[in-house]
């Protein structure tokens, strides 16, 4: 029996619910091509990237697999709807699908719960059996993992990078995150020889860089170590996200920076403790933010960070010192995101109690749009004071002092001339009120 999966990774709509389209996809998702690389026998995959590609409708794929990041669910719907129009098995994943499966199982044939790699097989076998269940459900107690199929996406318009993951959750447990709600606090990590036989297989296919996948690197220091050492010898740029506590770990800041990394991306959500306090991220001192990122300055490693906007702490003056405190941090990619409650969350249960939520559509949920009144501000106001610290801190005359004419362009012109031109990407972006993202 010869089958065929189509797995799609759906972009988004902006504000006038039009399609985001990119000329390039830099951050490539890695669940399609692993969950191609872990079909049983008989089964073939094939690869389709929205923000860059047009979906073919008229495909012979027998079965539609649909994933994407959480803001992609209401555009992931409508594909599979005209799917199922057509005729196709529809099956959905992700995270958002994950902690809403029987309102995706609405518009699909199956939902695959949580992490896909131990159900993925199974689901191939029901369907060739004409017994295909509901929902798929197996968390994984081990990564253990084949080569992806990097063949799939390797001749689409990507950037000059592929992704690679080292670890999986999160030890944290921020009331806000869909990682901590799916992990609950366990961080999974895989066995360094298979992390650094994909390194070695991405350098084989031309590649200088990686995004090294983990939720939080340092949620090891050890293993983190031992990785970085194996890495250095490959001499691959790198990039990743974790917890600031890596600035107060010399060694593992040192081996980081030695093997590579060039870009972290810090999770701060606000300058404000008891603003941190209220989403259970009291291990952030907002007090040592700017010498946490002068630290990581200093170590020839630049700064990715995201916070969030609409916090009950959070009034308008309190925004624009956020605007305030990046303008004078090392930051050169700064992103924001408005509060969010995500279903299956202790946030979302939180504000349902409280009667903050103002939408309870979660198809519509998007990091640009608040849905939650504040103590201080109503979510149409949270929204606004959004969009005014965006257009600040990318104006011309902040992307300019962050990049070209900051000191960063004398030791590193050519790095930071790239950043420019992510800042620029992100400029055109706010001006079509799309939040800057992953895609």
């Amino acid at each position: 029996m010869n089958k065929k999966i189509l797995f799609i990774q759906p972009t988004i709509y902006d504000d006038k619910n039009k399609l985001v389209k990119k000329h390039k996809q830099y951050f490539v998702g890695l669940a399609h091509p692993l969950l191609a690389a872990l079909l049983p026998e008989g089964w073939s995959a094939e690869l389709c990237m929205e923000i860059t590609e047009k979906i073919p409708y008229d495909t012979d794929a027998d079965v539609i697999g649909i994933g994407g990041v959480g803001h992609a669910a209401k555009r992931a719907k409508d594909i599979a709807i005209e799917f199922k129009k057509r005729g196709k098995i529809v099956f959905m994943g992700g995270p958002m699908v994950s902690l809403v499966p029987e309102l995706a199982k609405e518009y699909c044939d199956a939902v695959m719960i949580g992490d896909s790699e131990e159900t993925i097989k199974e689901l191939c076998h029901d369907i060739e059996r004409g017994q295909l269940k509901p929902y798929y459900e197996k968390p994984i107690t081990s990564l253990s993992t084949p080569l992806p199929r990097y063949d799939l996406v390797v001749n689409k318009r990507i950037g000059d990078f592929l992704p690679v993951q080292a670890g999986r959750g999160c030890p944290n447990t921020c009331s806000f995150c869909t990682i901590s709600c799916l992990f609950k606090g366990r961080y999974i990590r895989r066995d360094i020889e298979e992390v650094v036989r994909d390194i070695e297989y991405v350098k084989s296919l031309g590649f200088k860089k990686f995004l090294l996948v983990d939720d939080n690197i340092i949620a090891d220091p050890d293993y983190m170590l031992e990785l970085c050492r194996r890495i250095k010898p490959l001499k691959m740029k790198w990039m990743s996200q974790c917890a600031i506590q890596i600035a107060d770990n010399p060694e593992l800041l040192k081996a980081v920076a030695e093997s590579g990394c060039y870009v972290l991306s810090f999770g701060l959500e606000s300058i404000n403790p008891e603003a941190l306090k209220s989403v259970n991220k009291t291990w952030c001192n907002p007090n040592d933010y700017h010498r946490i990122l002068k630290t990581m300055n200093d170590a020839g490693i630049e700064i990715a960070s995201e916070m969030i906007v609409g916090l009950d702490t959070d009034t308008p003056e309190s925004i624009r010192a956020t605007a305030e405190f990046v303008e004078k941090s090392s930051i050169i990619a700064p992103k924001f995101y408005c509060l969010t409650p995500i279903p299956g969350t202790p946030l979302n249960r939180q504000m349902n109690e409280a009667g903050r939520i103002t939408d309870d559509n979660v198809l519509e949920y998007k990091p640009s749009k608040s849905v939650l009144n504040t103590p201080n501000m109503t979510a149409d106001q949270v929204t606004e004071e959004y969009w005014k610290l965006y257009e600040r801190l990318y104006s011309m005359r902040n992307i300019l002092k962050r990049t070209i004419f900051n000191k960063r362009m004398l030791k590193r012109p050519g790095q930071t001339l790239f950043f420019f031109g992510v800042n620029m990407i992100y400029r055109a972006h706010i001006k079509r009120r799309v939040a800057p993202n992953i895609l």
